[in-house]
């Protein structure tokens, strides 16, 4: 399943992600820190919404209480359970 997240507080406006059965692949943010933005997405790929969650989550940037990670970890959880939602309407 394809799930767009707007993000806040960040520099990055927007993280598209996939997520299949709780694992997560083709991360993509748009704007915000070059490098640091196509990183993430290398070391997130093939990973389950939960780790990702749980290694990412709270992780600050500056003195934002936030931060791209962050935002990535909310993502995920948003889109697992959206995901999980729609697997039990279909039952």
């Amino acid at each position: 399943m394809h799930y767009t997240y707007k993000t806040f507080g960040t520099c990055s406006r927007i993280i598209d992600l996939d997520i299949n059965d709780g694992v997560v692949t083709n991360v993509k943010f748009t704007g915000g820190c070059e490098g640091n933005l196509k990183s993430i997405p290398i070391l997130v790929d093939g990973m389950k919404a939960d780790d990702v969650a749980r290694k990412l989550s709270g992780v600050t940037c500056g003195g934002k209480a936030t931060s791209c990670g962050d935002q990535l970890a909310r993502a995920v959880t948003e889109a697992k359970r959206v995901e999980e939602e729609l697997r039990q309407s279909k039952l």
